[in-house]
């Protein structure tokens, strides 16, 4: 009796849920792995977004930088602008660093693989990240101050588009990573600590002079946490930064990062770590 082959339309979508099943599974194991507790490293994540914002927010106490402009609006909500966007970028970038690679003893059992790695830590960093914000936005609004931003919309994609820019930046990374393994954990460190000024989380582009302005204007998330102080404060628009060159950017490193993965993989085997 012939069997009857299920329609190609069923099949793929058979597989696309197994795929996204996998990708659910694979999440839940990485946020557990930065913690055995999930509400524990919730927690950790929140403190440390509580204590950047209280650092900065007493640095700039200290040399009185919150006389006139956009600060005028709300100095906290102008400092948070920019650090949320900064650890959503460099937290991302570090957890795909980090995420499995084609030797790890994870990705011998199918129909796992170096894709699926990438993307749930991906989104598990995006998830922590979204939780911690809400959190720390939430007790900000009601315990301080409300909280009115003009375009939440527009601010919220800044957000997504910075960490889809340290999504990016972690593939490029990663692909390097099984080559030449000791160069990538220095770099991925020197990229973090240079965000902390190259970000220009702790001024505004518009306050820039153009010899200043040509340091920063190379960085993509430099041009996103402008963007999102456009979109957050109603009395700031910025000139010197645009939407389309951390899009651009960002889209050619990921292709240029999955090229170099996918090499990777194709050259990558058990014994290459014992060997190099």
């Amino acid at each position: 009796m012939a069997t009857v082959e299920p329609p190609r339309k069923l099949i793929r979508t058979r597989t696309a849920l197994g795929m996204a099943e996998l990708i659910y599974h694979s999440v839940v194991r990485d946020v557990r792995r930065t913690h055995r507790n999930a509400v524990m490293g919730l927690l950790l994540n929140i403190m440390q977004t509580i204590i950047f914002v209280g650092a900065f927010y007493f640095m700039f106490s200290l040399i009185g930088v919150r006389g006139a402009g956009i600060y005028q609006a709300d100095f906290l909500l102008y400092l948070m602008s920019g650090i949320f966007l900064f650890l959503t970028h460099t937290k991302t970038m570090a957890a795909v660093v980090r995420s499995e690679g084609p030797t790890s003893p994870m990705m011998q059992h199918a129909p796992l693989n170096t894709i699926i790695s990438i993307c749930a830590s991906a989104i598990g960093a995006l998830y922590i990240q979204m939780l911690s914000l809400l959190v720390v936005l939430f007790l900000y609004h009601t315990i301080f101050n409300p909280i009115v931003i003009d375009d939440p919309i527009g601010a919220m994609g800044t957000l997504l588009l910075a960490w889809y820019a340290g999504v990016a930046v972690g593939v490029v990374f990663l692909a390097l990573k099984p080559w030449v393994p000791d160069f990538v954990t220095v770099a991925t460190s020197i990229y973090s600590r240079a965000n902390m000024i190259a970000s220009g989380k702790m001024f505004v582009a518009n306050s820039l002079p153009g010899s200043m302005l040509i340091l920063f204007s190379w960085n993509p998330l430099f041009h996103l946490i402008d963007q999102c102080r456009g979109f957050a404060f109603r009395n700031y628009i910025p000139h010197n930064s645009n939407m389309t060159y951390p899009i651009v950017v960002a889209t050619i490193l990921l292709v240029i990062g999955m090229m170099g993965e996918f090499y990777t993989r194709k050259h990558a085997s058990a014994s290459w770590g014992a060997s190099r």
